[in-house]
């Protein structure tokens, strides 16, 4: 799954997970935790995308459909109704791009296992068990940037990356929530779209006579990944079985730092969530609201910690909780 909360960025590749600054990495597929950026894909977000395939195995006890959003369904659906999409993906992203993708990331990182960084290891690997998922390859980069992000190559096993400032930043159970946002990806197959969406972004404008469709598919991939980002929230809740858990992840990547993280309140928090709604209910603000998020890879933040908090009450989220406890 990073995620980044600043909306006035310029055009970048995408990340899947969260990031407080603009600057990702350039070879990832989704991000979990970073603030929403303008014309950033990935969570706060993540870099560019390879061909993802999924690593979700059929498991009895939650399907994929269990966990996503109905905005998530329903833009999907939409994807997959523009012809050629698959074909422009081929097109404009090789072999070649997907191995530089996949060298740079594991050159630069330390792979985590169990004699390399242990308790991050079960950390992965209790969330992919509770998910039914493959457990992943997990590496952990230098990085200034609080973010997460996931790569999925055709052929390959699929890892996910994190940042050692997001790691300094969160609790370790904090940490297991981002961890199960970016399975949430996997979970639910949403690499191949983020992949599209990073074609786009960085290299269809430079398409001679591609521009106008170049911005007609963006502006359908930026509206399918926030509604992506809500199901892998989803997700993380499952695991971590405590919305103010995910809640304060979130809080964190809007305004947190080690040095003040011990007196952020995650009840003002979803106040302040209540609040922009609101504001926002209006026709000015509905309006505002709108232009706001229509550019932006993630979710606002506060909107994302009331959607946690609105399933979490949810005969849905119960039902779903007891069916895998059983």
């Amino acid at each position: 799954m990073a995620a980044c909360l600043s909306s006035t960025l310029p055009r970048q590749t995408i990340h899947r997970r969260f990031c407080l600054t603009p600057k990702l990495p350039s070879s990832s597929t989704t991000t979990y935790y970073r603030r929403p950026h303008r014309r950033i894909i990935g969570t706060s977000s993540i870099a560019v995308s390879a061909r993802a395939s999924s690593a979700a195995a059929a498991a009895p006890g939650l399907d994929a459909d269990d966990i996503r959003h109905p905005l998530d369904k329903q833009n999907t659906l939409l994807l997959k109704a523009i012809p050629g999409l698959n074909d422009i993906g081929k097109a404009l992203l090789g072999p070649v791009s997907e191995q530089v993708m996949v060298l740079q990331n594991i050159g630069s990182s330390v792979l985590v296992s169990e004699n390399q960084l242990p308790e991050l290891h079960q950390l992965m690997i209790e969330a992919a068990k509770t998910l039914n998922i493959e457990s992943p390859d997990l590496y952990v980069r230098q990085n200034p940037v609080p973010n997460a992000y996931t790569l999925a190559i055709n052929g390959k096993k699929p890892f996910v990356v994190v940042h050692t400032s997001l790691v300094e930043l969160l609790t370790r159970k904090e940490l297991q929530a981002v961890l199960a946002h970016e399975l949430g990806h996997l979970k639910c197959d949403h690499g191949v779209w983020l992949t599209f969406a990073n074609i786009l972004t960085t290299g269809a404008y430079t398409v001679p006579g591609f521009g106008m469709v170049a911005g007609f598919l963006e502006e359908q991939l930026f509206r399918w990944l926030r509604a992506a980002e809500l199901t892998c929230d989803r997700a993380a809740l499952l695991v971590v079985k405590d919305p103010k858990v995910v809640m304060s992840v979130l809080m964190k990547l809007a305004g947190g730092c080690p040095s003040l993280a011990d007196q952020l309140n995650v009840d003002a928090f979803l106040e302040q969530a209540r609040s922009y709604d609101k504001a926002s209910s209006n026709p000015v603000g509905w309006y505002i609201r709108n232009a706001q998020t229509r550019e932006l890879s993630h979710p606002l933040p506060v909107m994302r910690a009331r959607e946690v908090d609105e399933w979490s009450r949810s005969q849905e989220y119960r039902t779903l909780s007891r069916k895998m406890f059983q």
